[in-house]
């Protein structure tokens, strides 16, 4: 890994994200497969943007990242499988790694919702435990890793964004804020986000189960 830190283009974030986001939330199926690799980046559920990622196409990313030694691979069985080194060669604790992992995979996020998305794969404590290990990420000594972009108008939160594939471009369209004169509260909106991150992640977990029977089956698989 050189001294200087890459910037990584969009897709190399997203193999790197979906490496890490499976190493917990399908640990049976970590190191990744090729066909688990490419399936996590097309994911069209917790996904910002939605990309259509080719075998090709991620075998690219994977040799760049491994130029990098930010992904590592290994043969066993009938194919290669991918893992990720982030946590070693960025020197950070599991908890940055997650925030790093949701910020790659969603684009930027409050702390409230990365409290949220990180749920199935960190139980932070409280919003501001979240805001401690964001805080570090920024003030890192060999360089920052995120960055707290300006609030939007008329939003109560200010976002944060990965510094991975360079400094973002704060203009980008974020979620709608919620003002108070709208007929739901905050709390409101974030039991429905937290349901609908739950439900994502559950279809997600089955289609992976899906994939793994079929191909253990020898047969295609459906979804």
């Amino acid at each position: 890994m050189p001294s200087t830190l890459p910037t990584l283009s969009l897709l190399e974030t997203r193999v790197l994200g979906v490496l890490a986001e499976k190493q917990r939330t399908v640990p049976d199926s970590y190191p990744l497969t090729l066909n688990a690799l490419v399936s996590g980046c097309n994911q069209k559920t917790s996904r910002n943007p939605v990309l259509e990622v080719s075998d090709a196409q991620a075998q690219a990313a994977l040799a760049s990242l491994k130029g990098y030694s930010l992904v590592s691979e290994t043969s066993g069985g009938r194919s290669f499988r991918y893992a990720h080194n982030a946590d070693r060669v960025l020197h950070l604790p599991s908890q940055s790694v997650i925030l790093l992992t949701v910020l790659m995979l969603r684009g930027p996020q409050t702390a409230g919702e990365l409290r949220i998305a990180c749920d199935r794969m960190h139980n932070f404590a409280d919003i501001s435990s979240v805001e401690g290990f964001l805080e570090e990420m920024a003030e890192r000594p060999a360089g920052a890793l995120v960055v707290k972009l300006a609030r939007l108008p008329g939003a109560r939160e200010s976002r944060w964004a990965h510094l991975l594939s360079g400094a973002p471009a704060e203009a980008a369209a974020g979620p709608e804020p919620v003002s108070a004169g709208d007929d739901v509260s905050l709390g409101e909106v974030a039991a429905l986000k937290a349901n609908l991150a739950r439900l994502e992640a559950e279809v997600a977990d089955l289609k992976a189960l899906v994939a793994r029977v079929c191909s253990e089956l020898g047969i295609a698989s459906p979804v």
